[in-house]
């Protein structure tokens, strides 16, 4: 009788595993990228059992419905609170491509370019810091903080310390951070502990909390860094609130310390990263916060700038941010210059930019000598093959300084920073902010922080590349099959 029992089981098990894998290539491929679909069905095909009940729990992108239908009604107040279309120049040189991107920007994220603007870059870590101390320190209405990863240590505590001055005389602070990125770090209770005594309503981002009620796919994770002072001024970056090394033990022995770029802004451009802040606070708590601010009223300066607010992430239909990345590298005619911590592209991307170096636009890239998460950066070395064929210069910025910043620049036109890798994981799974800026001076003083870079980093050869080691081939290869998924 046991002996049936055992040949049963074996049976039933064989069949289970044979129903597993005809049921995901059915389902799994549908409305997924090729990549994505292969990289489930590789994982589901290997490992049936344990494959399968990982893609029940994380394959899909999309957010909660009633986080979606959010994101729909906010993109009504976003179009509501916008000014300053009217002060867009389009003066020479404005680019004859710019009106198209424009245009596909606020059909995917209901933001327009806005002008009139003015921004700061602050490519230093203690810098940034100190800068949105003194802005908050200045601030008598409000103050809107929201950072993927919020930590009280030494480092921070001054900025902390003038979130707390603010609110004990009259402004309202209100704090969003990500909850499961947040949490990974040693500090977390004493920064929570901290805003209660100070009194500061604060909330966690996409919170794991099942016992609550509160569940999402595990790895969709807001990934925005956003300040917004009084609706005057706003910060927006790479920088997470938290000390260069990142307060772990493991980080500090190596000497690991990060380097970000960090940008202020004023002007029209506040309301819509403000805007941004705004959709997630009313997620999170479900409070639509009114309008707080003024319209921003300055005499526009010979060097303004036109700003336009990409937001993306799982909220929308589209990879708000890989759309616009692709369409500028496809309109560049001179020069294209990236910089991304985190370079695992799609197809389409990697098409984008070895095409637009193929065609004689000079790109570079600048990428870490090393990286924090072994999987992403090996799956990231397994493209500088064929972009060293393709004609892109690849630049490695030395260790043991983590390159953090997310940024880049097209010909002498118009630049993007914000919170966004050129990843896969920031085009599906992120909440990500970006904002597109047309303007000369802030290319060129984007570029110079580039030229920076240049000096700190060595230049990566084909030659020296085809003689790495074979394992770490193996590695590179390996990491990229579950690129899609990571």
């Amino acid at each position: 009788m046991e002996h049936w029992l055992v040949v049963a089981l074996i049976i039933l098990l064989v069949l289970l595993d044979l129903a597993i894998r005809a049921f995901s290539l059915v389902y799994v491929p549908i409305d997924r990228k090729p990549q994505t679909a292969t990289g489930w069905l590789l994982a589901i095909f290997l490992i049936p059992y344990i494959g399968f009940i990982l893609f029940l729990v994380l394959g899909s992108t999309k957010l909660p419905r009633s986080r979606r239908e959010k994101q729909t009604e906010i993109n009504r107040y976003i179009l509501e609170q916008t000014e300053g279309i009217e002060r867009v120049r389009r003066d020479h040189p404005w680019p004859a491509w710019l009106e198209s991107i424009t245009r596909l920007n606020r059909q995917l994220g209901a933001m327009p370019l806005v002008g009139g603007n003015q921004a700061e870059l602050y490519p230093h870590y203690d810098d940034a810091f100190a800068e949105m101390t003194h802005a908050v320190d200045e601030a008598r209405r409000f103050v809107h903080v929201e950072f993927y990863i919020a930590s009280l240590d030494d480092t921070t505590r001054p900025f902390f310390e003038s979130l707390a001055r603010a609110q004990a005389r009259g402004v309202t602070v209100r704090f969003l951070m990500d909850h499961w990125a947040s949490r990974s770090y040693p500090y977390f209770k004493d920064t929570l502990a901290f805003l209660d005594a100070a009194g500061i309503e604060w909330h966690l981002m996409l919170p794991l909390l099942p016992m609550e009620g509160k569940f999402q796919r595990p790895d969709l994770r807001n990934h925005r860094k956003i300040l917004v002072v009084d609706g005057s001024v706003a910060f927006t970056g790479s920088q997470n609130l938290i000390d260069r090394s990142y307060d772990t033990k493991t980080n500090i022995q190596r000497g690991l310390r990060w380097r970000d770029l960090f940008a202020r802004f004023e002007g029209p451009v506040v309301a819509g990263i403000n805007a941004l802040f705004v959709t997630d606070w009313y997620s999170e708590t479900d409070e639509l916060l009114l309008r707080e601010s003024d319209p921003v009223h300055r005499a526009d300066r010979q060097d303004s700038l036109d700003c336009q607010v990409v937001p993306s992430g799982p909220g929308f239909d589209g990879e708000n941010n890989l759309r616009l990345f692709n369409a500028l590298l496809y309109s560049a005619q001179e020069r294209v210059s990236i910089t991304s911590p985190y370079f695992v592209p799609d197809d389409s991307m990697l098409y984008a930019i070895t095409t637009t170096a193929q065609r004689g636009v000079e790109v570079e890239l600048f990428v870490g000598e090393i990286g924090d998460h072994a999987m992403t950066w090996h799956a990231q070395r397994s493209y500088y093959e064929g972009l060293l064929r393709a004609g892109v210069k690849i630049w490695l910025y030395r260790a043991p300084t983590v390159l953090h910043a997310k940024h880049f620049t097209i010909d002498d036109d118009v630049a993007v920073i914000g919170s966004s890798n050129m990843d896969m994981r920031s085009f599906t799974l992120n909440l990500e902010i970006s904002v597109m800026v047309r303007g000369k001076s802030f290319v060129d003083a984007l570029r110079d922080v580039q030229d920076d870079y240049r000096a700190a980093s060595r230049e990566l050869t084909l030659d020296e590349w085809l003689t790495r080691p074979r394992r770490s081939r193996v590695f590179d290869n390996v990491a990229r099959l579950t690129a899609a998924l990571q």
